[in-house]
């Protein structure tokens, strides 16, 4: 984990290379599993749950410079450069194959996991390089979480063990895994709502449900930045309204980047906005001035709709 020093956090060196101490287990089941119990509802983001270990202001920026990927011979982006500010909600929009979740899966370094794919350039997290040769890919990923467009909590899991995976592989055991797991549901809403049914099957949650499970799943493990690559396509509105309120508490406390096609929701989240087209960025601006007074004609004529 990347400590984070006050008042002015900066983070250690990503750490090497390291054996895994622990595998995924059930060893250490919930003592308050009850799934028989009446579940209450609407339970409100607690992020005072994350206590110490996730102070006010602890988050990191993100810099993005001369970032070129590749798709075998497809040149997908096209020297991007990009500051996401710590402590602010950056939404990225564009027509469908502009390139914006691309740009993500490059920063915590997904992209490369893609037969053929490839990137050049550099990815910052605050001034230590992910890119680095000699940095632990793992430890990117614990660092820069990401919370993908579909929930996708483990099928064979239940609620706790969902939230406790990425705990246990990193060799978390017993009272401290519990609680850990614990703030992590408070954080993001869902523990009123399923604290008499740890043991349920994570896939017998709603939708939304689901995804809020699984950015708990993420911020458990305490990374320094959060991806979300269009975290409510799949959701109702009543769910998306609940994610939406949950990013707006969780940037208080991390560095989030949105991919979204929703434009009223980058409007309603995001403090800057980017705006891509072709694998390239058209530009990036205050998200009510970029609405409201682009600068570039094409940001114009997509934000209003004339194409896109």
């Amino acid at each position: 984990m990347i400590p984070s020093p006050q008042p002015q956090p900066q983070p250690q060196p990503l750490p090497q290379a390291q054996p895994q101490e622990g595998e995924i287990d059930s060893t250490d089941p919930p003592t308050e599993d009850a799934t028989s119990l009446p579940v209450e509802q609407d339970s409100e983001p607690d992020l005072e749950a994350l206590g110490a270990a996730r102070p006010a202001g602890s988050g990191h920026g993100v810099t993005v410079s001369g970032l070129n990927a590749y798709y075998g011979q497809v040149h997908s982006i096209k020297n991007v450069s990009i500051d996401f500010p710590a402590n602010e909600v950056t939404a990225i929009i564009g027509p469908s194959g502009s390139g914006k979740s691309t740009v993500v899966r490059c920063i915590n370094r997904m992209h490369e996991e893609i037969p053929g794919a490839r990137a050049e350039g550099t990815v910052k997290l605050d001034q230590y390089d992910v890119y680095a040769p000699d940095v632990d890919i793992t430890a990117v990923r614990r660092s820069i979480g990401m919370v993908f467009q579909r929930p996708n909590p483990f099928p064979t899991m239940s609620i706790y063990d969902n939230v406790a995976a990425g705990l246990k592989l990193s060799g978390q055991r017993g009272e401290n895994l519990r609680e850990r797991v614990h703030r992590a549901l408070r954080a993001v809403g869902l523990w009123g709502e399923v604290k008499n049914r740890l043991g349920a099957p994570g896939i017998g949650l709603s939708g939304g449900q689901q995804q809020r499970l699984c950015i708990a799943r993420t911020i458990a493990v305490e990374p320094e930045v959060i991806l979300m690559d269009e975290p409510c396509s799949a959701l109702d509105p009543v769910a998306t309204l609940k994610v939406e309120e949950l990013i707006d508490e969780l940037k208080s406390r991390y560095t989030i980047v949105i991919v979204t096609h929703n434009m009223q929701q980058a409007a309603r989240v995001a403090d800057s906005t980017v705006f891509m087209l072709d694998g390239e960025v058209i530009e990036h601006a205050p998200t009510s001035e970029l609405f409201t007074t682009p600068k570039d004609e094409r940001t114009e004529r997509y934000v209003t709709g004339k194409f896109g």
